[in-house]
């Protein structure tokens, strides 16, 4: 499989500029996340439960929301994105709202050059593994920063969305990773008419690449749940069947959309 030299230039590039929009846009509602709502999704909360006095590390942090969310509930969050402006941005928050976490801007591959502890759980959620190009190397990282014991928990769109056009009419990329998937974009999730252009460079992973990844590094899966709708209005042609919850309307339930995951890093013998 070919690698784009440039890949993280340009999705640092397009993360930086959707980070514009979306730390002042209605979906990421800034106004009431200040005034102490929590950004976290029940699905991700039930997996996390009670956190307080745990360590964390939030992989792909964008700029810190769920981060601060963890720790308000009372962790010690380390976060780390790609994006400087994300970055930039979070810990601009965190010192708003006198808060502890810590946040590191860095290809997440590059992410033991900057930090060298160890956390009671790694975290990550939402649309994330799809700008990395290698799974097993993401799972070495999960590994390498979890205590013996520490638990990933993961929430993820589900693989089969990210098989359809953008339209949902169609079946138009690969399940399993190809090669990569390069787009010029524009707008962005929060706002399609956002006045932003970027070219960004992602991959798909199947089910069985998240699953053998973190097998091959010796991580124990505990959890698994597909569930068949989205807790975020990020796609097209969604509707709102229930409070929080959006399906594409012409394929109702019909698809799962997102997942959840835990696995636990073996105790030493």
């Amino acid at each position: 499989m070919k690698m784009p030299d440039d890949y993280i230039a340009k999705n640092r590039d397009a993360w930086n500029k959707r980070t514009t929009q979306h730390v002042g846009s209605e979906f990421y509602n800034m106004k009431s996340f200040v005034s102490g709502e929590s950004s976290l999704q029940e699905i991700e909360l039930k997996l996390l439960g009670n956190i307080e006095g745990k360590s964390i590390l939030h992989l792909q942090c964008h700029f810190g929301q769920d981060s601060l969310s963890m720790a308000r509930m009372g962790a010690a969050v380390t976060g780390a994105d790609l994006s400087d402006e994300a970055i930039r941005k979070a810990i601009e928050i965190n010192e708003q709202l006198d808060l502890k976490a810590k946040f590191i801007c860095c290809d997440i591959y590059d992410l033991p050059q900057y930090l060298d502890q160890t956390f009671d759980i790694v975290f990550t959620s939402y649309g994330t593994i799809g700008w990395l190009p290698d799974l097993s190397r993401w799972a070495a990282l999960i590994e390498r920063y979890l205590k013996p014991g520490g638990k990933f928990i993961f929430a993820e769109f589900h693989p089969v969305v990210w098989m359809f056009d953008y339209d949902f009419d169609k079946v138009a990329y690969n399940y399993f990773k190809d090669e990569p998937i390069i787009e010029q974009t524009t707008g962005t999730y929060t706002d399609r008419n956002a006045p932003i252009e970027y070219e960004e460079v992602s991959w798909n992973h199947s089910l069985g690449e998240v699953f053998g990844s973190l097998l091959e590094h010796g991580m124990e899966i505990i959890h698994f749940e597909e569930f068949d709708y989205s807790p975020y209005d990020v796609f097209k042609h969604t509707y709102e069947f229930a409070p929080g919850k959006f399906r594409i309307s012409h394929l109702d339930n019909k698809i799962p959309m997102v997942y959840t995951l835990v696995a636990t890093k073996k105790q030493q013998p």
